[in-house]
């Protein structure tokens, strides 16, 4: 498990573009090959993604052989409601870059079987000989997608229930009308996210900062579901210097003595101009 501590939030989500864009670059994605990404939504990934449309705008890297898999989407809202992760990520990300959109996927909240949705969708994930590169957000309570306290750290995609914290949070995004706030959700699993072959995890601010705290200095807990990150052989947690506040002086002080090989992950950064003819 590495932890790589950066002062600020624009650093941090730097650092995080960065790396997306060395591992998509190194593996060389084509059309018999395609890198497979796994991505969030939420406020904490925005500017992520915009050093990474500004990455692919100054030529260094491409979306055409990668296929992307999102974390989670509302039941019952509609595709093109302003607040649907499908909106989130069309107009935040994919319509910047040069993704094909039938290799963009997303769970459908919508489909007439929910279940069978859920299932496809696991299936898709397996098709494309799972995911290299799986990206998430956590909420201030440690949940990862909408895994929520108490979900099993063995879980798949599913359909879930909203806790009525998380829907009393989200009414902000509806007006604060909560009768119009989605109460049921489509979301991988944990277990979903740590079939990956990488996971990094972006942590920023001090509201998270007790979750990080728990990810990190605590053991395993299924009330704390980015805890089980913990036993993934390949997790990265990126995170910012407000984030930190809950840890200790000396595990802080011990990962940013690593600072100078967690580094060498963007440094050089590389670009797809160097494999060019």
């Amino acid at each position: 498990m590495r932890l790589v501590i950066l002062d600020n939030y624009d650093l941090a989500s730097e650092w995080a573009a960065k790396y997306i864009r060395n591992r998509i670059v190194q593996f060389k994605p084509s059309a018999d090959r395609y890198f497979t990404l796994g991505l969030p939504t939420g406020s904490t990934p925005l500017g992520c993604y915009k050093k990474l449309i500004e990455y692919h705008k100054n030529g260094d890297m491409s979306f055409k052989y990668v296929k992307t898999f999102n974390m989670d989407e509302y039941v019952g809202l509609p595709r093109d409601h302003p607040e649907s992760y499908h909106s989130y990520m069309w107009n935040n990300f994919f319509k910047y870059i040069d993704i094909d959109p039938a290799n963009a996927h997303i769970l459908d909240g919508n489909a007439a079987d929910l279940q069978k949705e859920c299932e496809l969708f696991e299936q898709k994930i397996a098709d494309a000989r799972g995911i290299e590169l799986f990206v998430g957000g956590i909420g201030p309570d440690g949940h990862i997608a909408f895994n929520e306290p108490g979900s099993s750290l063995v879980s798949r995609t599913r359909v879930k229930t909203l806790a009525q914290d998380t829907i009393l949070a989200n009414a902000r995004f509806f007006g604060n009308d909560l009768s119009k706030v989605p109460t049921m959700t489509l979301t991988v699993g944990v277990g979903t996210v740590m079939d990956a072959r990488e996971v990094l995890i972006l942590i920023t601010g001090a509201h998270k900062a007790f979750a990080l705290y728990k990810a990190i200095e605590e053991g395993v807990n299924h009330m704390w579901t980015v805890s089980a990150f913990q036993q993934h052989p390949r997790t990265i947690f990126v995170c910012d210097e407000d984030a930190t506040l809950e840890l200790r002086v000396k595990t802080v002080k011990y990962f940013q003595g690593l600072m100078h090989v967690h580094n060498k992950l963007v440094d050089p950064l590389h670009s797809i101009r160097a494999y060019k003819d």
